[in-house]
């Protein structure tokens, strides 16, 4: 289904919206808060077409919708096929920082750039040092905050995610950066998660396997920006 500019401006709008409230959100609402240039009942039938279409869904009996990864995945290709160079970053200036205070110490180094990650993302940030086999996690703390955090199940398939981490990985493409939407992660049980995943030159001869994992609802524009900053700041350095 090719999406209308309107349908696709209201299905980012909303994915927007329930990113920061975890919540469905409604036609009304979006009218109230956004100039579509629609009443209520004109958005409700965009909004309609966007539901037959795959790209919404009903939770329970709420008069609200949110995104389904078919509409994530719309979303993110969107984000990824953006060609404006933008200019430098709070966060890429916080990497260069790192790198010039602890590069010297690999593991040091890692340990920052995961806790910079995770607080940013607000997600489980995992630094996976290719060469010797060493993983680094932070973000527990970040995640306590977050709705999903209330489900048994996110929790179940964060922790199964975690454990044997270098086997899970075995499972996913591990060239340039990838960003996994529910379904689309080849492993059963982080089917409510997402998955933004690089491979990035530490050194000539070392390589680091770089995660953020979290809600599918997270927020794709900030953490594939992360992913890529990350990248431009050590090839900078290399």
């Amino acid at each position: 289904m090719m999406l209308t500019e309107r349908q696709s401006q209201i299905l980012k709008t909303l994915i927007k919206e329930h990113v920061k409230t975890a919540e469905p959100v409604s036609s009304d609402f979006l009218a109230k808060r956004h100039d579509f240039g629609l009443c209520p009942s004109a958005i409700r039938i965009e909004m309609n077409i966007l539901l037959r279409g795959g790209f919404l869904e009903q939770p329970h009996t709420s008069a609200g919708r949110i995104p389904t990864d078919k509409a994530y995945r719309h979303f993110v290709n969107q984000i990824l096929e953006e060609k404006e160079k933008e200019k430098e970053t709070a966060i890429e200036q916080e990497i260069e920082n790192l790198i010039k205070k602890d590069f010297e110490d690999r593991l040091k180094f890692a340990s920052g750039l995961a806790k910079l990650l995770a607080e940013t993302s607000s997600s489980l940030a995992i630094i996976h040092f290719l060469n010797n086999r060493i993983s680094l996690k932070e973000g527990w703390d970040e995640l306590v905050n977050e709705p999903e955090f209330f489900d048994r199940s996110f929790i179940t398939g964060l922790i199964d995610f975690v454990d044997n981490f270098e086997e899970k990985i075995k499972k996913i493409n591990t060239e340039g950066m990838n960003v996994y939407i529910g379904r689309e992660i080849a492993l059963p049980k982080i089917r409510n998660m997402s998955l933004i995943c690089s491979t990035c030159q530490l050194a000539p001869e070392e390589k680091i396997f770089v995660s953020i994992l979290g809600p599918r609802r997270m927020d794709y524009g900030r953490n594939i920006n992360l992913i890529q900053r990350l990248n431009k700041a050590l090839n900078e350095n290399l």
